[in-house]
């Protein structure tokens, strides 16, 4: 069993707190570790310290290339440990060993691509009237506080990690509650490769003290927060105290548009993918299958056919295809949604329990679930659920396929399948969202813009987009004939 500690000013600390927090292993219940609960004086005493570090210049005033030889490091020392992080993603998060190995390879690509994306050109000079020049250059923004979701552990903290380091801030990082374990490795491998004391802090704890705290203080200047969209809007009155600079990505129930004129096996195969990888716990998940009504039942049939045959179990299971649910909390919350669908007169077409036989017992499983008839004011059509569960709905013709999938608070991702490119990109463009794809769902990769429309979220990640989060923007006018202005008589 691991004891987790708190990093604060390059020293491993146990908390102040007695009241510690245990991580389960939710495909069996087993106790894998324990993690302090910070207090608001610990989490203050972070922000301090990382200030600190950004005034003194120990990390900002390095070159980029110095600083980009510590992202290289860094990836490496990930790519030696992917089998003890592989492993240790399953058992804390509760996802395959496919999907983990999947989040810890992007975590070294991640760390890579930041290192050289800093040491590229970024410097801008405009041609205005003599004798002035005038250019803009980007800084770093101070103090950095990261705040992770529990869905990706280790992914979706380096996706923050990374840009905010190599943009030269230094950081106040917490983990979610729940899934804590993969980011003390990953502090022990910012330590090991040498990042200077003060740069990189992180605190553990309750997001209503650690997270709120960080929200809050004035000596924080850029919150980076991806989760709910409830929690998302008190990140952002919490950060109005100091107007500081602010990036959520935040919720989705994300569309999957299919025409009839679809690649019929691949737009099942990536419906299927678009929503029970990750056991749907993915915020850009396809949960809302839209399907022109020619195919409509030929392809829930086929749909459903295949959803049976997907192989629960537990992560580090030869032949798991789909995981645990990551708490007693969460699944507990999706059995809800699945009874508030058949109470509001959808149909459950397949699934809806959970899953307890062949051992499954011990953990949090849920059998991938399906409701047809479905309307677009019921709330398993219209709120977040959050794992395995999609809604299929059909439409008549590409007007009300962009409507339908248009009708939502959320805007983050989105897929259109036809064999018609003119259509598809016609349709696509149209989708209200910030992630799409055509004849395809799901793929990712770190040089594209993450993020979404509406109460999806404000900013974005990865790409040039991700870094462009915690820097600012500085106007720079140089005066190249140095005398008085003249302006005023003498």
């Amino acid at each position: 069993m691991l004891e987790l500690k708190n990093y604060i000013n390059g020293e491993w600390r146990t908390a102040s707190n007695p009241d510690t927090n245990e991580v389960f292993n939710p495909a069996n219940g087993e106790l894998i570790a324990r993690a302090p609960r910070a207090t608001k004086e610990e989490t203050e005493e972070a922000i301090q310290v990382a200030k600190q570090a950004f005034e003194s210049g120990v990390w900002s005033d390095l070159s980029a290339q110095e600083r980009a030889k510590f992202l290289f490091k860094i990836a490496d020392k990930i790519e030696e440990m992917y089998d003890e992080l592989v492993e240790l993603e399953v058992r804390d998060n509760g996802k395959t060993k496919g999907e983990a190995g999947f989040d810890v390879a992007d975590a070294a690509t991640c760390f890579r691509y930041y290192a050289g994306l800093i040491t590229t050109p970024d410097g801008e000079t405009y041609h205005v009237p003599e004798p002035v020049q005038a250019m803009v250059v980007r800084e770093p923004v101070g103090v950095a506080g990261l705040i992770v979701p529990w869905n990706f552990p280790l992914l979706m903290s380096v996706w923050k990690i990374a840009p905010a380091l190599a943009a030269g801030n230094t950081i106040v990082f917490k983990p979610a509650e729940v899934t804590p374990c993969t980011a003390m490795k990953l502090f022990e491998i910012l330590e090991e490769v040498g990042i200077p004391k003060g740069v990189a802090n992180m605190v553990m704890g309750k997001g209503s003290i650690v997270g709120q705290t960080i929200a809050e203080s004035k000596d924080v200047d850029v919150v980076s927060f991806t989760g709910s969209t409830e929690v998302g809007r008190c990140i952002m009155q919490a950060a109005s105290g100091n107007l500081k600079k602010i990036s959520l990505e935040l919720g989705g129930k994300s569309p999957n548009i299919i025409f009839a004129d679809a690649d019929f096996e691949t737009a099942v195969d990536y419906a299927l993918f678009g929503i029970f990888f990750g056991a749907g716990q993915v915020c850009s998940a396809g949960s809302r299958i839209l399907v022109e009504e020619s195919v409509h039942d030929q392809f829930v049939e086929r749909f459903i056919k295949r959803a049976k045959r997907i192989k629960v179990g537990p992560g580090l299971e030869e032949g798991s295809e789909m995981g645990a649910i990551v708490s007693e909390e969460q699944m507990e919350s999706i059995l809800k949604y699945i009874e508030i669908g058949k109470q509001e007169g959808a149909t459950l077409a397949l699934g809806g329990k959970r899953l307890t036989e062949n051992g499954l017992d011990k953990g949090y499983f849920i059998e991938p679930t399906v409701f047809t008839n479905v309307t677009s004011n019921m709330r398993v059509v219209q709120e977040e659920i959050f794992g395995p569960v999609v809604v299929i709905q059909k439409f008549k013709d590409e007007a009300e396929a962009i409507q339908l999938a248009n009708d939502s608070d959320f805007g983050l991702a989105g897929g259109v399948f036809s064999q018609d490119g003119a259509k598809a990109l016609r349709v696509i463009k149209k989708v209200r969202s910030g992630i799409t794809w055509i004849n395809a769902y799901h793929p990712t990769y770190v040089e594209a813009p993450w993020g979404g429309y509406k109460q999806s979220g404000i900013g974005r990640s990865l790409g040039k987009y991700g870094l462009e989060d915690f820097q600012e923007i500085k106007q720079i006018n140089i005066n190249l004939a140095v005398e008085p202005v003249g302006w005023f008589s003498n």
